[in-house]
């Protein structure tokens, strides 16, 4: 059985219904405040200066015409910006070169802030920031990335079973696929603003993990972490990007400390999100399957070549998923990375899957071609039954039962299997399938949640979560209601403060296995405690519960995505009418807010396959099109019908709760599903994203 989001699962009580959102008023009535909205009567400003070269140091800089520039309170800069500890112990997140900000003149990517004004208004602050003139020692630099450099380095040592050498065929595909740079935009940029009152420092911050935030913040200025408090209640999305800091918060940390007593203010326009705030890495993946002719895989090597910094190390790790997808004796996984002077790059989201499962999944479909065989099939055909990294049991893995019934409401069983027979007028049609995946993450760190009755049967649950616009407010108070057993208008749920009780970040598809689970805890433990009729003031807390079975089981969530793309046949436009996708992530705690994470994902996916895609030019280090004119996101014209449905999974093993991630999940395979069904309109199998008009015009090959 399967339900959509528009409908309510048929579960008694709150878990499985879908209420709507307990924020969503706040949110219309513009009631609920993000962080650049907090009102301050003692508010400033700051405005950064950024490197306009890619590597070098800064010989000097002229601050005299912005000090005199009206409403200026301090010009800082690596000669008297107050000092962080070099030291410093930061989680394992975090980029500590990337966030020692105006702490040394070395320049390591350009847009780096060399400097920072701080003004009694937001238009005194950039035009006193354009009058600080900057000198450079400028140096070579580096930001050319490419599969084939020499001086690529590997970061670990490669998954190896069998030997893909060694592994024969009769059928075999050995191709390269890339995908390109591109950049988290959440609706809100990247805010905070920051007061320091001498001794303590308090941060509105639109963050990920508001825990997260004051440990870092506490390391870097020598504080002990009750000395900073991070407000976040409300967070107009993240996409990962908002998961470890980044230049800009430390920015507002510094100004706070310059000027104390004042609460300065800091949003990154949309510019500065192009190199302040980290990417996704552009990948260039090498895959070869080699299968019988039967369509049986005999051996699997994908090697993926991906982005980093000088300044500090990320791996997208692309070539994650192929590890645990099909089965075949032979198999080989690895990364090779290029260290470049720009940027470090960060998690965007489904870091890794998202750009891991293109190469395969269009690969997958050329074996199918090569093999006569429905696309389907042949990944039904490759089904593993142990999990082909570990050889652990699954926990769960419903990945055919998505195909399988994604098949049947998409109508794949009507489809011609030769490209390039079905013509509608101008327009070329065809449809594509690809798989979806995602792993049950483990939190970075534990959460505690503290349930509290006030009297006449209301309750208080509170836990510093980040609802990052996933719905985590309503979620989490259907959680509460269901165990404590009352409606969910008895329920207020408190979240997005560091005072509040210990929760872990928002990221990893985590937050509902773990919030969720400790809430769960919470609840039950106050109940076991105090009956069904506590005292007003009664109150109990829990910790998030041990995963009994993690070691035991491989745990991942699956899906199916099926795409209709139509090609113009003169001008090569690509058009996609119709997604639909159906998912196994364990227990659908809310329809309505999964559904919306489901279809988020898809769409950000179709954005991957049509449009996104930064344009970086080595000559000078920089992202070309950073802005909204020229990096294209999808929109809602862009797909006339998209449906996320899903498999009702019952996997008690993961977590109390049942629960797996959602908010990922939805974008792995979208990208591929287009490809390929791009493919089966024209017959022209085109190997990266975004796809464009010139790849499908006569004369134009894939």
């Amino acid at each position: 059985m399967s339900t959509t989001g528009e409908r309510t699962t048929a579960r008694t009580g709150a878990i499985g219904a879908d209420p709507r959102r307990v924020d969503g008023p706040r949110k219309v009535a513009g009631a609920a405040p993000y962080a650049y909205e907090y009102q301050a009567a003692d508010a400033a400003y700051l405005a950064p200066v950024q490197a306009t070269v890619a590597r070098g140091r800064v010989a000097a800089v002229d601050t005299a015409a912005a000090e005199a520039a009206p409403g200026v309170l301090a010009v800082l800069w690596h000669g008297n910006a107050p000092r962080l500890r070099e030291d410093a112990e930061l989680p394992g997140l975090q980029q500590p070169g990337e966030l020692h900000v105006l702490q040394s003149p070395e320049v390591h990517y350009r847009g780096q802030p060399v400097a920072a004004v701080v003004a009694e208004t937001f238009e005194a602050a950039q035009h006193a920031a354009a009058l600080v003139t900057v000198t450079y020692e400028q140096l070579p630099h580096d930001a050319d990335f490419s599969g084939d450099r020499t001086d690529l380095v590997a970061p670990e040592e490669d998954h190896r079973q069998g030997d893909v050498g060694a592994a024969e065929g009769e059928v075999v595909v050995d191709q390269t696929y890339t995908t390109p740079m591109q950049h988290n935009n959440p609706m809100e940029p990247h805010s905070t603003m920051a007061r320091w009152d001498g001794q303590a420092i308090t941060l509105h911050e639109s963050t990920q993990g508001a825990h997260m935030v004051r440990e870092t913040v506490a390391e870097l200025l020598g504080l002990e972490q009750g000395r900073v408090r991070v407000v976040a209640p409300y967070v107009g999305g993240g996409f990962g990007s908002k998961g470890p800091l980044h230049a800009p918060t430390v920015l507002a940390v510094l100004g706070a400390r310059a000027v104390p007593h004042r609460s300065v203010k800091l949003a990154a326009t949309r510019r500065q999100m192009f190199s302040l705030v980290g990417y996704r890495s552009p990948t260039v993946q090498r895959v070869r399957l080699s299968a019988d002719a039967q369509g049986r895989l005999t051996g699997i090597d994908v090697t993926a070549t991906v982005q980093s910094a000088r300044l500090g190390d990320f791996i997208e790790e692309a070539a994650g998923p192929a590890k645990s997808m099909y089965a075949a004796p032979n198999r080989r996984m690895g990364h090779r990375a290029a260290r470049l002077d720009v940027p470090v790059p960060t998690w965007m989201r489904a870091p890794g899957e998202c750009p891991g499962m293109f190469g395969p999944e269009v690969a997958m479909d050329e074996l199918a071609a090569a093999c006569g065989l429905d696309p389907v099939e042949v990944r039904v055909r490759n089904e593993p039954e142990r999990d082909p990294a570990t050889g652990k049991p699954f926990s769960t893995r419903n990945l055919i039962a998505c195909l399988r019934e994604g098949a049947d409401r998409f109508g794949w069983h009507d489809r011609s299997p030769r490209p390039g027979t079905r013509r509608e007028g101008d327009w070329l049609v065809g449809t594509g399938v690809a798989a979806s995946f995602y792993p049950v993450v483990p939190p970075v760190s534990g959460s505690r949640a503290l349930v509290r009755h006030t009297g006449d049967g209301h309750y208080v649950v509170s836990l510093g979560a980040a609802d990052i616009g996933t719905g985590a407010w309503t979620a989490l108070t259907q959680v509460a209601a269901d165990v404590l057993e009352v409606p969910l208008d008895r329920v207020e749920v408190r979240l997005g403060d560091s005072a509040l009780p210990l929760a872990s970040l928002a990221g990893g598809s985590t937050g509902m296995m773990s919030w969720g689970s400790t809430v769960h805890a919470a609840a039950t433990a106050f109940r076991a405690r105090h009956g069904e009729d506590p005292p007003p003031g009664a109150e109990t807390a829990a910790d998030l519960p041990e995963a009994a079975h993690r070691d035991d089981y491989a745990m991942h969530a699956y899906g199916a995505q099926f795409a209709e793309v139509r090609v113009n046949a003169d001008t090569g436009e690509v058009r996609v009418p119709r997604l639909l996708g159906v998912f196994a992530a364990g227990r659908i705690v809310n329809p309505r807010t999964a559904r919306s994470q489901f279809v988020g994902g898809m769409t950000m996916g179709l954005s991957m396959a049509l449009h996104e895609e930064s344009v970086l030019d080595p000559r000078f280090g920089h992202v070309v099109n950073a802005d909204f004119a020229e990096y294209h996101i999808a929109a809602s014209a862009d797909v006339a019908d998209i449906q996320a449905h899903w498999i009702d999974e019952h996997d008690p093993l993961v977590n109390p709760l049942g629960a797996k991630g959602i908010g990922e999940i939805g974008i792995v395979g979208t990208a591929a599903a287009v490809a390929n069904a791009a493919y089966h309109a024209t017959g022209v199998r085109v190997r990266r994203v975004p796809l464009r008009l010139d790849d499908f015009l006569p004369g134009a090959g894939g």
